[in-house]
């Protein structure tokens, strides 16, 4: 759905640039202790350890202040996402970059100009109750990128892909139908 999602993208927006940051095949590292102290150190007092430390993370936030438009392939694993999508947000939800603390609260500092597709894909049906109370992926991924910022969002769900080969073709099919509209209403 993702790769389907670009090239709707590709064809509405000929010539835009697309950066590809493939959190299956190059995952970012889960954060340590050395890359958190980073976060938190203003950087003219960082040494060249703190320095190297948060770099990947620096270059991934970069990139989401560079981009117009965030896709963001999220299939469900254990009712959440892949941990290497929790390190990629990890990684770019940081206090003094993307959010700040003002006196009522939070505030996101990515501007919220920006589209994010999440392209969501279930082996089961977790947008009805009683399995709702199950999602913590969706919910999730709308909560973090709210919190800094990114308000745009919309969902492109395959559900329920798990059940048969029937049942997935069918949810990949509602899902195709759902990229063109999405893609559509997108500005």
């Amino acid at each position: 759905m993702t790769a389907k999602i670009l090239a709707e993208l590709r064809a509405k927006h000929p010539g835009s640039t697309i950066i590809d940051r493939d959190l299956a095949a190059n995952p970012l590292p889960h954060l340590n202790a050395l890359t958190v102290g980073a976060f938190y150190t203003p950087p003219e007092q960082r040494n060249e350890a703190l320095s190297e430390a948060i770099k990947l993370s620096d270059e991934a936030v970069d990139e989401v202040f560079a981009a117009d438009i965030i896709v963001i392939g999220a299939p469900m694993h254990n009712f959440s996402i892949p941990s290497s999508l929790k390190a990629w947000i990890d990684h770019i939800v940081r206090t003094g970059r993307t959010v700040r603390y003002g006196p009522s609260g939070p505030v996101g500092l990515v501007p919220s100009n920006k589209k994010v597709f999440i392209a969501s894909a279930r082996g089961g049906s977790y947008t009805d109750d009683p399995m709702r109370a199950f999602d913590y992926q969706e919910t999730y991924l709308k909560t973090v990128l709210g919190f800094i910022g990114l308000t745009d969002i919309s969902v492109v769900r395959a559900e329920g892909v798990g059940r048969s080969a029937d049942a997935e073709q069918n949810a990949m099919r509602l899902a195709e139908a759902q990229v063109a509209t999405a893609v559509a209403k997108a500005a």
